[in-house]
């Protein structure tokens, strides 16, 4: 087998492979050549090119998202690791295990003008679980008049020498390799390791010189204090009215008798947001559509006395208000790692899993009788019925296309969803409970959705399909720019002609500045980054065609294939403004 000659870059290889970090997404360069020898050339492992660094880091996003293991970028020095600081963020906040590879220039190269060297020593430093910035491997001095080494290197190494540390060393990138990616496997979430290469980068040996060893990643024994527990029975049993809130959950990740459970109790209203993959006929699975008709006597009832939360971030902003202005009188979160104080009153972290926290706390409750549920299941029925009313009597628009996307989607497909409108539309209405649903809405951007959708799709065999915004698929379209696109891949594109969203914001619509710098007016189409890029185009701009098209967009094609549907944009406001009206 054909190693790289680096001994740092093979520890780096060999601890991956120690380690079962088995996908790695490489952006091609010059500093990073080593890692890629090491990568490329081992058939343990699968391998992705992928040249731009932001869509690399969210591809990669992706394939981790889905298999929940630990994905690794590679990229030079420089600018490129910037580039993925926009995934690095979203793996931060969504708990998704992502290492970072990035290939440095050796410290006497740093800060002296030598081209493609930026500070990468902890550049993550606010959004990363742990960092290691390892050391350069010492170089033999007796060159024999074939390299120069700088005077600085130089010194570095005699001192190095001298102090008896060259054995050190090795044993220092070993641990801090090992730790890391341990890290990554235990507490699920983004770290960056550091990798100083010296030149000459291109050389290759046929046997391994370094041995490196790894440690087993040990996940600690779960537990929840039995003080801490009996208090939590003890408040929910004398409390009428419990609200659990479910934010992003992996598809099947929640035992189906904790949900049986909290469904059996009338004292209990469970809302769910269309990430949490949660379904029981009982759950309120569409939190705007129950609430953005109440009034103040409304959100008094509803006004919680303890709120349960579990799961990530929550999309509707609307909850979050509520919940902000009627605040339960306890709010607890369970999670393994941490605890958002979204509501501004968390008095109670339990730092376990969902699972077993339920295991402990559900078969000890005693379900209450309550008008809490009874009560709000009225509500929402009289919702489902003026949803479908509304839908019946409006024209085609954002809110009528979703209706009919939504219907259309396959059983068992992966649905990948873009930020901004596109999540917050298919939040009003119930979805089939065969689909997985996903959403970055870690830091919630539209910078990588298109590139993340497609690394799902490559991490399974299902079909994926992304529904995304113009304005977010255009800004991601360097994401097609990839070789390992499936066929059953689709996208469906809402195109609007804009950030349709701006213009139900608060603002002063039609107007120039409104159009040009929010809104941001375009005249674009899909049509030929499809062309370029090996995708079947179709577009459509009214319910019947959008319907027919939707009759033949799954099946099975030799290529992937993108739907494009435009709407009225002078409308879609109107529309979904006055759907909360209506419904009330």
């Amino acid at each position: 087998m054909i190693y790289p000659k680096i001994p740092l870059a093979q520890t780096v290889v060999q601890l991956c492979k120690a380690k079962g970090v088995k996908h790695i997404v490489i952006s091609p360069g010059s500093r990073n050549a080593p890692l890629t020898i090491g990568f490329s050339n081992d058939d343990y492992f699968k391998c992705y090119s992928i040249v731009d660094e932001r869509c690399a880091a969210f591809f990669a996003l992706g394939i981790a998202q889905q298999l929940q293991e630990p994905t690794a970028v590679v990229c030079t020095s420089g600018s490129a690791l910037l580039n993925y600081y926009p995934a690095v963020a979203e793996a931060f906040y969504s708990d998704i295990p992502l290492i970072v590879l990035s290939a440095d220039r050796p410290k006497h190269l740093i800060g002296i003008g030598d081209g493609q060297t930026i500070n990468q020593k902890n550049v993550y430093k606010n959004h990363i679980l742990y960092t290691s910035n390892l050391k350069l491997d010492l170089k033999d001095n007796n060159t024999n008049g074939v390299e120069a080494i700088p005077i600085f290197q130089n010194m570095e190494n005699k001192v190095e020498t001298l102090l008896g540390l060259k054995k050190g060393i090795q044993e220092y990138n070993e641990e801090e390799i090992d730790k890391a990616i341990n890290w990554a496997l235990v507490k699920n979430g983004p770290v960056h390791i550091n990798v100083p290469l010296d030149e000459p980068l291109y050389d290759m040996v046929n046997e391994l010189t370094v041995k490196p060893k790894a440690t087993i990643a040990e996940n600690k024994p779960l537990q929840v204090d039995d003080s801490i527990l009996e208090g939590c029975i003890k408040d929910w049993n004398a409390a009428s009215k419990k609200m659990v809130l479910v934010g992003v959950n992996q598809p099947s990740k929640i035992e189906q008798q904790w949900l049986e459970a909290l469904a059996a109790d009338s004292s209990v209203v469970v809302f769910t947001e269309t990430t949490s993959n949660l379904h029981h006929d009982t759950f309120f699975p569409n939190i705007d559509k129950l609430i953005a008709p109440l009034n103040n006597e409304d959100f008094s009832k509803l006004q919680p006395d303890i709120l349960l939360t579990f799961g990530g971030l929550i999309v509707s902003k609307k909850i979050k208000a509520f919940l902000r202005k009627y605040k339960a009188q306890q709010h607890w979160h369970v999670d393994l790692n941490k605890a958002n104080d979204t509501f501004f009153n968390l008095n109670s972290f339990i730092k376990t899993t969902p699972n077993y926290f339920f295991s402990k706390f559900l078969p000890k409750i005693k379900p209450i009788k309550s008008d809490y549920y009874p009560f709000w299941k009225q509500v929402k029925e009289l919702r489902f019925v003026k949803h479908n009313d509304y839908l019946n009597s409006i024209e085609f628009s954002d809110l009528k296309a979703f209706d009919s996307i939504l219907k259309s989607i396959p059983n068992d497909t992966i649905l990948q969803l873009g930020n901004s409108s596109t999540v917050r539309y298919t939040q009003l209405f119930d979805l089939n409970e065969t689909l997985e649903v996903f959403c970055n809405r870690g830091t919630s951007g539209i910078d990588g959705c298109t590139a993340t959708a497609i690394g799902c799709a490559v991490a399974n065999n299902k079909q994926t399909t992304l529904i995304s915004g113009d304005l977010s698929f255009i800004y991601d379209s360097n994401a097609l720019w990839n070789n390992y696109i499936p066929d059953n891949f689709r996208i469906i594109v809402i195109n609007n002609q804009g950030g349709g969203i701006f213009r139900i914001l608060p603002g002063h619509k039609n107007t120039e500045n409104f159009d040009t710098y929010f809104e941001t007016n375009h005249q674009l189409t899909a049509e030929h980054l499809c062309k370029m890029y090996g995708f079947k185009y179709e577009s459509v701009s009214d319910e019947e065609t959008l319907k027919m098209a939707l009759n033949s967009f799954y099946s099975e094609e030799n290529q992937p294939k993108l739907l494009e549907v435009f709407t009225p944009k002078k409308i879609n406001d109107e529309v979904l403004l006055n759907y909360f009206k209506f419904i009330g």
